[in-house]
């Protein structure tokens, strides 16, 4: 290029308009190319936050297909739609068992709306419960209050997709990681062995199912065909739904005709190491003769060698205190909270004074 060609270029784009039209056409190229980012972003995040090649989901694999002899690439294709959920790790962070004192969580469970949709569910299915309660010795209060704290009686079974729920606690949640991870392991076993989409299926931002909230392990080893149809049905039929939460309640080790919880009265100064702190303590250890010398004192005459816990709830203003038995630790199998198994069981008793009162 000569001298002469080289200074014409330099002088065109002295020129104001060659200028507007140069900046133009650069800005045109500048928002094409920003435009290109931001529709394919979200593709591009998908697939960087999918456990397609996530080296824990790759382990799962290969010891399911080694133990369960599941297909490789059938599994590594359920594994490239698995996607992590940053609501779901909000969610297990804040558990209302834990952020909430006992006069403000029991009010989410014992009021009117629920204990009239309870009346209800148990009227519409009062057969299948009366045959649950004799076959298996579970009050059908209790099924009918189980169901109702979980899911509103089928009404809200959760909107997450149960393999994304798994899987992103088995792999971005460290401190629970081993549990969903066998949870996991657990579903992608029964849905292959029940013939369901393991992409498909909808629950809790922990992963539990149906009517009743079973986590995989637990439809696994307690879910059952309560109607005979050949598929234990949790997600959609009733039937399957009271059969297995009794049946759940029954293998736990319920004893039918005992009683659950009795109020109770302190006297004096009492540690708070007599009292249920969180998961700790659930079990029934001690005697109610100890709680008395201790100064926990139960209000109606229970067997003084009987085992019992102590549970102290928070009021708005002050406390109130509980002695829970055996069922009421059978209770807190199913969710281990001591204020989860008296909302329970406050909900049954609800539900069963209305039973009687309406068949007088």
């Amino acid at each position: 290029m000569t001298l002469l060609t080289k200074q014409a270029c330099r002088n065109k784009y002295d020129n104001p308009l060659l200028q507007g039209a140069y900046e133009r056409i650069l800005m045109s190229v500048y928002l094409r190319s920003l435009l290109v980012v931001i529709f394919t972003w979200p593709t591009l995040s998908c697939a960087a936050e999918n456990y397609g090649e996530n080296p824990a989901a790759l382990a799962i694999v290969d010891e399911l297909v080694a133990e369960e002899g599941f297909e490789r690439d059938a599994l590594l294709r359920v594994f490239a739609e698995a996607e992590k959920q940053d609501s779901i790790l909000e969610a297990i962070a804040r558990p209302a068992e834990k952020t909430k004192p006992w006069f403000e969580y029991r009010r989410i469970f014992i009021n009117d709306l629920r204990e009239k949709q309870g009346r209800e569910f148990f009227a519409e299915h009062r057969a299948t419960l009366a045959r649950a309660e004799q076959e298996t010795g579970v009050p059908a209060e209790i099924i009918v209050a189980i169901i109702g704290v979980e899911t509103s009686y089928g009404r809200i079974t959760g909107s997450y997709r149960v393999l994304d729920a798994l899987a992103t606690l088995a792999f971005d949640y460290p401190r629970r990681s081993p549990f969903f991870t066998s949870e996991l392991k657990h579903y992608l076993i029964l849905t292959r062995d029940q013939g369901l989409d393991p992409a498909k299926l909808t629950g809790s931002y922990a992963g539990a199912m149906g009517y009743g909230q079973f986590m995989p392990s637990s439809y696994r080893s307690y879910a059952v065909d309560f109607d005979g149809d050949g598929s234990a049905d949790i997600w959609k039929n009733p039937v399957d739904a009271i059969g297995s939460v009794a049946n759940y309640f029954k293998r736990h080790g319920w004893r039918p005709g005992e009683a659950v919880v009795f109020p109770a009265q302190v006297k004096g100064e009492v540690s708070d190491d007599w009292f249920v702190q969180g998961r700790s303590g659930l079990k029934p250890e001690r005697t109610v003769a100890e709680f008395a010398e201790a100064g926990v004192h139960a209000t109606a005459a229970i067997d003084p060698q009987a085992v019992a816990t102590a549970m102290k709830f928070e009021l708005e203003d002050g406390h109130e205190y509980w002695l829970g038995l055996h069922n009421f630790y059978v209770i807190t199998r199913y969710n281990h909270s001591a204020m989860y198994a008296m909302s329970v069981y406050q909900l049954s008793q609800r539900l069963s004074q209305a039973a009687i009162a309406e068949n007088q």
